[in-house]
């Protein structure tokens, strides 16, 4: 798949995650996708999450449980060689058990197979904000 339909891939994930349609957003993966969150992440005892339905529990629910809102604000996507797409982003959240908010600079590495089905994720952000926004 050329790169821009990857990147339109990808545009469509973050698009209909901001809407809340999880069904489009796990129909793009790839039935064995490999995700991995950040070092260090919270969210990371699940690592490697395997398959849509370990990232939708082990990552989205989670998500949705611990955030009283969880947006993603300025992505811009950038095209990669050898179906890789490289999203630039921040977090824009409020952890419900602490009422603190936190805005955090991250960086998303996606790929995709040649039939635009995403393959792997992983997830680079500053986790040091989004530890101190959970004590």
């Amino acid at each position: 798949m050329e790169n821009k339909q990857n990147v339109e891939v990808i545009d469509n994930v973050y698009k209909a995650f901001a809407a809340g349609d999880m069904p489009t957003v796990l129909g793009a993966m790839h039935p064995d996708i490999v995700w991995n969150e950040a070092e260090s992440n919270a969210l990371a005892d699940g690592n490697p999450y395997i398959g849509p339905d370990a990232i939708l529990n082990g990552i989205f629910v989670r998500l949705g449980a611990n955030h009283e809102y969880f947006n993603l604000k300025g992505i811009q996507l950038h095209n990669m060689s050898d179906n890789k797409v490289l999203a630039t982003l921040r977090y824009d959240a409020k952890v419900i058990t602490t009422g603190k908010t936190y805005n955090a600079q991250a960086a998303h590495l996606w790929i995709l197979n040649d039939a635009g089905k995403i393959m792997s994720f992983q997830q680079y952000v500053d986790t040091k904000k989004l530890a101190d926004a959970e004590k």
